[in-house]
């Protein structure tokens, strides 16, 4: 049994991934951190859930209860998530990380560590979504660049970064796919006399509204035809699902960094 601590336990995605490890055989709820001006600092967390009392307070120092856990779970935000690997990196544990809008720097910070720890990295934790990643590649290969890639993403408003960590990659794997360097081809969004559609452009289009949960499309357009590859995502518990699946798997690695992809290989 793999003993977890979830950070920003008090969020939408670190409610829920609490409960989710709460209700896991397999691993074990032994500490929360939430941000320290939160106003139910220092409550029990299993109260908090409606879970009756766990005998785990809400902390905001993630290095003071840090000690009897495994694995760390963090969907928070890129700074908070630097801080938390550095504490965990001179604790020697293991972390999942599906916090978005990370820098390439922050990104290769993160890998860098997988050389002492364990580290699962995604933007998108969904299985669904990953074996998506696969087929992208494969696809923008075989239509060329005569197909025209447009990816557009729908969140709920109070998603604080554009475009979404998916759609991102998206991107990336197509480009890459293609022999392009993303920064070299991306466009976000248009506006004005922009004129033709530049040949080997790829798009991403943010949309902002209401409660959606998280909607992903990869359209390639053809004279004559298009293929669309697209993802809905119903609840957030397909996230927390995935997630719960990488802690699981981690907790097993001593060292080592990951994706999803690469734990999908083992599927």
């Amino acid at each position: 049994m793999a003993n977890i601590i979830v950070t920003g336990v008090l969020g939408r995605m670190g409610r829920l991934i609490a409960t989710c490890v709460l209700e896991r055989s397999t691993l074990k709820l032994v500490g929360a951190t939430e941000q320290a001006d939160h106003p139910n600092m220092g409550q029990d967390l299993g109260e908090l859930l409606g879970k009756g009392k766990l005998g785990i307070s809400v902390s905001s120092d993630l290095d003071n209860i840090i000690g009897p856990s495994d694995v760390i779970i963090d969907f928070t935000a890129p700074t908070a998530t630097l801080k938390h690997l550095n504490c965990v990196q001179k604790h020697k544990k293991a972390i999942v990380i599906g916090t978005t809008a990370l820098s390439t720097d922050d990104k290769k910070n993160i890998q860098k560590a997988g050389e002492n720890i364990g580290v699962v990295m995604a933007p998108n934790m969904s299985i669904g979504v990953n074996l998506l990643f696969n087929l992208l590649g494969d696809v923008a290969k075989k239509l060329g660049e005569e197909y025209d890639i447009e990816i557009t993403e729908k969140h709920h408003k109070f998603k604080k970064d554009a475009p979404s960590g998916t759609a991102v990659r998206m991107a990336e794997i197509v480009a890459e796919a293609r022999g392009k360097n993303l920064d070299d081809v991306v466009c976000y969004g248009r506006k004005g006399l922009v004129g033709e559609r530049k040949k080997g452009e790829i798009s991403i289009h943010a949309i902002r509204a209401g409660d959606i949960i998280g909607e992903h499309t990869v359209t390639f357009g053809g004279m004559g035809e298009r293929v669309e590859l697209t993802h809905i995502a119903h609840s957030r518990e397909t996230f927390v699902r995935g997630a719960i699946f990488a802690a699981e798997f981690i907790s097993k690695k001593k060292n080592g960094f990951f994706t999803m992809q690469d734990i999908l290989k083992g599927i």
